[in-house]
């Protein structure tokens, strides 16, 4: 590990433990900040300091009732700020497409170093805007769902839905999911059939595009859990630690999925595409084994959230469904269910990044958010309480990652329309190098 890798592994499993994550921690109960720590080299300081364990066993600033002593010995003995700091000086001294990412990441987790101290009333309030703008790259702005909004009545009223105003567009819309649901008791079988599927299609339309290197690395080795009771829709945890005999990775992950999740089949397709292949384990399996290889640097092993590269990350898996299918729009999807569950899946997204203007950027109330999302965007009943209220007024996650889907899904959509496969898959994947939502465009320049 070079020098700016002791600076990313200190700072971000630092602000990690600070907002209470354990990245060690197999389940997405336990972790929070940092996605992934796939690599053999040893844990820093920032993690095995004698008042980390305490700190997270509390929930760090995320906690419902902060412990503000174990908060004061975990600074005293770890300079977060002086980790951060050696980060962005690294970034400055290595210049080029590397430096240019990690001095992003420094960028963001001084934003999330902010927002701590804000919660601790220790500093003062981070403006909205340079919180999203940290994560996104771009200032916070309104969802307009009214275009995915159309495409979904005109699909329903093909099917034979009624969908003459507002408020029968929502029940046409619920009725549409009751026909479809996916059993969550049956969520492992279901999800093994949807990843090969999925698999074969990437096989047939992503693979060819890549370096052949990739071919043979495991897309999908993951398993579905059913949960009960979380905080969150699904978590996707990618391990990455298991070794073969020869010492080469299996890059396993796990995806826990909330068991009260009301989700249509055609929704659950989008999920498997966007959470496992070619989304997000495939996204990260292709970064490990290019960090193996020595084509991609440490901070590859520790990706983290509320940054531009969890955009990009975004971006990738929500456009996932796509790039299997091999096309470029929604509209062009073979099937006509398939289409409504993509856009409903999408005007999700879109709703994520609603909850947090209305939120953070109006000052909203949950109860006014949550009828928003539930009418304009059409999320179900559990989607709009959830993303209104422990997801939309995190602190953190409100404001740095909420707005992130939506910007990344944007960006990589405009990519893939403007460039050739060829070019823009092996860049968005990492094969020219680690990229996030802003630097990207470095590798893709004519």
């Amino acid at each position: 590990m070079d020098r700016a890798g002791k600076y990313v592994a200190d700072a971000v499993l630092g602000i990690d433990t600070l907002w209470g994550g354990d990245v060690m921690c197999p389940s997405g109960t336990g972790r929070f900040i940092a996605d992934s720590w796939f690599s053999d080299e040893p844990l820093p300081p920032a993690y095995t300091d004698p008042a980390a364990g305490r700190l997270r066993e509390s929930g760090g600033v995320s906690g419902k009732a902060i412990d503000r002593e174990a908060v004061d010995a975990y600074l005293q003995g770890t300079d977060l700020p002086g980790a951060i700091a050696g980060l962005r000086s690294e970034a400055e001294k290595t210049g080029g497409l590397r430096g240019a990412y990690l001095g992003s990441l420094a960028h963001s987790l001084d934003v999330m170093w902010d927002l701590a101290m804000e919660v601790l009333g220790t500093g003062a309030p981070v403006p909205y805007a340079r919180a999203v703008e940290a994560s996104t790259g771009k200032p916070p702005a309104p969802s307009d769902p009214a275009a995915k909004r159309e495409g979904v009545a005109d699909l329903l009223a093909r099917a034979g839905y009624k969908v003459s105003g507002e408020s029968s567009l929502l029940e046409a819309v619920d009725a549409w999911r009751r026909e479809r649901v996916s059993p969550m008791a049956s969520v492992k079988s279901l999800g093994a059939a949807v990843i090969a599927h999925f698999d074969s299609l990437s096989a047939k339309n992503l693979v060819p595009y890549l370096p052949a290197e990739l071919a043979g690395v495991p897309r999908a080795n993951i398993d579905f859990l059913p949960i009960k009771e979380a905080w969150f829709s699904g978590s996707m945890n990618y391990i990455g630690r298991a070794r073969t005999a020869e010492g080469k990775p299996r890059y396993e992950a796990s995806y826990e999925i909330n068991a009260s999740l009301q989700i249509s089949y055609p929704e659950f397709e989008q999920l498997v595409s966007h959470e496992v292949v070619p989304g997000h384990v495939t996204t990260f399996a292709y970064l490990q084994d290019l960090y193996v290889r020595g084509k991609a640097g440490f901070e590859a092993t520790v990706l983290t959230m509320n940054t531009r590269a969890a955009t990009l990350f975004e971006g990738i898996a929500n456009n996932a469904i796509l790039i299997a299918y091999g096309v470029q729009e929604v509209e062009q999807l073979p099937d006509e269910d398939l289409r409504i569950g993509v856009l409903l899946a999408l005007l999700q997204d879109d709703a994520k990044n609603q909850s947090s203007f209305l939120t953070w950027g109006e000052g909203a109330a949950q109860a006014e958010v949550a009828a928003i999302l539930r009418r304009d965007f059409l999320v179900s009943e559990e989607r709009a309480g959830k993303l209104s209220g422990a997801w939309g007024r995190h602190p953190l996650l409100g404001r740095m990652y909420l707005p992130a889907y939506r910007a990344g899904t944007e960006k990589v959509a405009q990519l893939r329309r403007s460039c050739p496969p060829e070019k823009v898959l092996p860049a968005i994947y990492g094969c020219k190098g680690l990229v996030d939502i802003e630097t990207i465009d470095h590798v893709l320049q004519p």
